[in-house]
């Protein structure tokens, strides 16, 4: 079984940055897929980002593309999203997940932390 506990969220302006932190419990974390999704009041969980067991694989939808770059030390049993040029739209709450498919969709991870609001104020 893994645990995830994510961190750093909070309330910044338009324009600002903010880095979330996703730290794993459990031996199998370097064998995980990871992923960051955010959901909105009202909308549905979507993908942020993706990163691969190892090497510079990297995946982002258009909507944050050269904004926000995820990565991973698996070392420390932690995932990283840095968010830069925050955008009101991008106010949600922010999961890490892990899972064992190379996928954008939400049923493709197995596991998931407990989520992190993030507010861009305009």
């Amino acid at each position: 079984q893994v645990q995830l506990v994510e961190s750093g969220g909070g309330l910044v302006q338009a324009g600002g940055s903010l880095r979330l932190s996703c730290a794993a419990s459990g031996r199998t974390f370097s064998s995980l897929i990871m992923g960051w999704f955010r959901q909105a009041p009202g909308k549905e969980r979507e993908f942020v980002a993706r990163i691969r067991r190892s090497g510079p694989y990297t995946y982002y939808p258009d909507s944050v593309k050269d904004r926000f770059t995820i990565s991973r030390d698996n070392s420390k049993n932690t995932v990283y999203l840095q968010m830069n040029s925050l955008k009101p739209e991008d106010t949600a709450v922010y999961f890490c997940a892990g899972g064992y498919a190379n996928t954008d969709s939400i049923n493709g991870y197995a596991y998931w932390g407990q989520g992190t609001q993030v507010t861009v104020s305009s």
